[in-house]
């Protein structure tokens, strides 16, 4: 009886757990991820390189597009996605939605030492329809052990490291979505 009532105890833990897993709401955001809700609610992504912005959105469909940056005088033209690089942009932030915080410790003075201070990109992530960030990232210099990055949640006295591997990718999206945007 006392083996019956463990497994009984243990298949209603796994359930519960499983079921809170798919919740999929932002209070029940994973605390060792960097993104505070899943791509699939995102509706914007900006990402701002050595003082240069690319903002990234979503279609009506919910297809990814570039959408660059564009004064009052471009009015013309179109939001649309092309299906090759919409799809590029879908696998990149799905696997920047996968970043895992690796390590954290308290942000000492100004953070220059991690490179915070005047950080080169900026990663600002939206929900649909919104024009003020779910969060901002000022991402900084590449750890000592080459293989993590050093990140802060803007206005956070945290620094966190994560892949470098995710924001290398993040930055030849860019590089990707501008040679597309200009070879049109």
């Amino acid at each position: 009886m006392v083996l019956a009532a463990l497994i009984g105890l243990i298949v209603v833990v796994e359930y519960r757990d499983r079921l809170h897993a798919s919740s999929g709401t932002a209070g029940d955001a994973d605390a060792r991820m960097l993104l505070p809700v899943r791509v699939d609610q995102l509706g914007a992504i900006e990402i701002a390189d050595a003082g240069r912005l690319h903002r990234f959105e979503r279609d009506a469909k919910g297809a990814w597009f570039y959408h660059g940056v564009h004064t009052g005088a471009e009015s013309g033209h179109t939001h649309t996605a092309d299906p090759a690089l919409a799809e590029r942009i879908e696998r990149a932030f799905a696997a920047f939605g996968r970043t895992r915080i690796e390590r954290q410790f308290a942000l000492e003075r100004d953070g220059a030492a991690y490179g915070l201070a005047t950080p080169e990109i900026l990663v600002l992530v939206y929900g649909p329809n919104q024009a003020q960030p779910l969060a901002q990232y000022a991402v900084g210099h590449v750890a000592p052990d080459t293989a993590s990055r050093y990140v802060t949640l803007v206005g956070s006295r945290v620094v966190t490291t994560i892949a470098s591997y995710q924001i290398e990718n993040l930055l030849a999206l860019t590089r990707a979505a501008t040679s597309s945007s200009t070879a049109r």
